[in-house]
């Protein structure tokens, strides 16, 4: 079942996104961040279990990042990523934003949805605030990619 995250939720939120965070495959998440950021998750929860999550973040008036995208290891290859990811797009629809982005390792799976790779610098700067947290910066190898709503 796909639901919008609870406050009891974010532990098990910062465990999924820790397992990928470790192999440098997205960024790790404090539990002060997941707290603050807590009104963007949706997970997907089966049997009491907490098997993926993702999160919708508004960055301005037309444009939103798709972040966090993280499904538990055993759980994978059942859709579950696509569900969550399938969420935050709708909720984006919903609230009437023109703008996904989102920044991957992963571009085939977010070509499915109509994403497009785009240029980093198509993004506002505003975006690259998290990334001064990142090992990786400024040498980001991740791939920007857009879908137009």
């Amino acid at each position: 079942m796909i639901r919008k995250a609870r406050i009891g939720d974010v532990k098990e939120i910062q465990k999924l996104l820790t397992n990928f965070a470790s192999r440098g495959e997205m960024l790790s998440r404090s539990l002060s961040e997941l707290y603050e950021a807590l009104r963007d998750f949706y997970v997907f929860e089966e049997e009491g279990r907490l098997l993926g999550t993702s999160a919708l973040h508004i960055v301005w008036e037309d444009l939103a990042e798709v972040r966090s995208v993280a499904v538990a290891e055993s759980a994978g290859r059942r859709g579950i990523g696509s569900q969550v990811v399938g969420a935050c797009i709708e909720e984006a629809r919903s609230l009437g934003l023109k703008r996904l982005f989102c920044l991957t390792y992963k571009p085939d799976f977010f070509a499915k949805f109509g994403f497009k790779i785009a240029d980093k610098s198509e993004l506002p700067h505003k975006v690259w605030g998290d990334c001064i947290k990142c090992v990786k910066f400024p040498d980001c190898d991740e791939i920007a990619m857009i879908l137009e709503l």
